[in-house]
Formats: C-alpha cells, sequence, structure tokens
C-alpha cells in the first residue's frame, strides 16, 4: 500500500493573498507544514501541489517536492486529484497548507494499517468545538455522523440543533482528509451536489451520492492561518514551543 501526502497551497487568496509563502520565523509556512509532515514514517512521499511559479520557487530552494497543478480548481480535493493522475498511489492524504501548527501524531488516527476494502474510502479527522463562539462561526464547518462514524451532513450552521438537550459535542471538520484513489476520480468525474454547492464543502458530493465519509476524532487542534493576525498568533506559539528551522 502506498501512501502519499498532498498540500495544496494556492498563491490567491482574497483575505491573505501569497498566504503559503508568509514568513513564520525566518521560513515560508508551506514549510512548517511540509517538514512536519515529513515526520510521518507510514508515509511514503510529501508533495506540495501548487498553481504559481512563487511557490513552486520557494519549494525548490527549501528542497521540497512540488507538483504544478492547473489554477483553473476550485477546491484542494481538485487540485489532489490531479496529482493523482500524476503520482501513482493507493491512497493520498490532504495537509491543509495553511495550518503551520499541524501535529504529526494526528496522522496516525486517519492512515490505515492496511488498503481499505471500500474502493471509495474518504475520511477526515475532526475536532471537538469548546467555545460556543465557535460552533456559531461560519467557517468552522460542523458535521454530524451516524453511529457508525459516518457523516450524514456537514453544515456551516450549528447542527445537530439543540432542542430536546444538549447531552453532546459539536464536532468540526478538519483540513486533514484522506482518499482513495478511485474516490478522488469519482470525485472529478462528478458534478457538484445541491448541498455541497450551499455549503461550499466538498465531501458532501460523496455523501449525497451515498458514498461513506468516515469522520474520525482527533485531540490535536490547530490554527489555520486566513489573517496577518492569525501569522502573528501561530509565529508566538512556535517560538513558545521552542521550534526553530532546520537546514
Amino acid at each position: 500500500m502506498k501512501t502519499i501526502a498532498v498540500i495544496p497551497a494556492r498563491y490567491q487568496s482574497s483575505r491573505m493573498p501569497g498566504k503559503p509563502l508568509a514568513d513564520i520565523l525566518g521560513r515560508p509556512m508551506i514549510w512548517w507544514v511540509w517538514q512536519e509532515a515529513k515526520k510521518c514514517a507510514a508515509l511514503d512521499d510529501v508533495v506540495i501541489a501548487t498553481d504559481d511559479g512563487r511557490i513552486a520557487e520557494a519549494c525548490r530552494q527549501y528542497g521540497m517536492e512540488y507538483c504544478m497543478t492547473s489554477p483553473d480548481h476550485d477546491t484542494p480535493t481538485g487540485r489532489i486529484w490531479e496529482v493523482s493522475t500524476r503520482v501513482e498511489a493507493d491512497l493520498y492524504l490532504q495537509v491543509m497548507g495553511d495550518e503551520p501548527l499541524i501535529n504529526v501524531k494526528a496522522f496516525d488516527l486517519i492512515l490505515p494499517r492496511t488498503l481499505p476494502d471500500d474502493p471509495y474510502y474518504v475520511a477526515v479527522l475532526t475536532n471537538i468545538m469548546e467555545h460556543p463562539a465557535d460552533v456559531i462561526d461560519f467557517s468552522n464547518q460542523k458535521v454530524v455522523t451516524n453511529a457508525a462514524r459516518e457523516i450524514l451532513m456537514i453544515s456551516r450552521s450549528p447542527i445537530p440543533y439543540p432542542k430536546g438537550t444538549l447531552d453532546f459535542e459539536y464536532e468540526k471538520v478538519t483540513g486533514i482528509q484522506l482518499y482513495s484513489r478511485q474516490a478522488l476520480a469519482f470525485y472529478h468525474d462528478t458534478p457538484k451536489s445541491l448541498l455541497e454547492r450551499a455549503e461550499e464543502n466538498d465531501m458532501m458530493r460523496f455523501v449525497e451520492n451515498g458514498h461513506k465519509v468516515h469522520a474520525i476524532v482527533s485531540p490535536y487542534k490547530t490554527v489555520s492561518v486566513d489573517t496577518p493576525k492569525d501569522l502573528t498568533l501561530v509565529a508566538r506559539i512556535l517560538t513558545e514551543r521552542g521550534a526553530a528551522v532546520q537546514d
């Protein structure tokens, strides 16, 4: 079984253009994600998927493997699909390039020891939300599952609605997701679904078409960098951890 990690890295961002190259303690943000992913012994390779020459140049400068992809992809999953057509593997682990505090221990929770029986295998790590403000934040995509931990719905609204009880925990999806090669092909070949368009969550394409998406709770939380304020926070946390760049 061959498993590779793919880090989508898009230069254009409405809130923070050039985000993957944002400086954190002397290195671009994408480097922090890449070097943490490289620590995972279960991965056969780590590839950065980008559509921009500036990011490609940074990859060459720091010795990070990369794959140039089309600028027309409107989701990270689409970019990973293109990588799957060039780099053959059984499983592709999505690791978002704007989460430099990612913990490699989280990968062990989602990476299977053997190839799953389901040829359309999809899984995602989730985090339990601890603050009410996070629950009502539309940028956090909430998830509900069945008893087998298969996703029923992903929504930017607070779900489930607490009419009868509060005896549950709200979960949100994270940027660590796992796809089989065939699942990525299905994603590419299938039109956007109704709920996917409404919620802007591409995993709903699988759910609405009857494919299972497995949700795995992770205790490892991170910070998505969407603003310069987030960048300052991440730099402070890394400094407090005693993180340092390694040549």
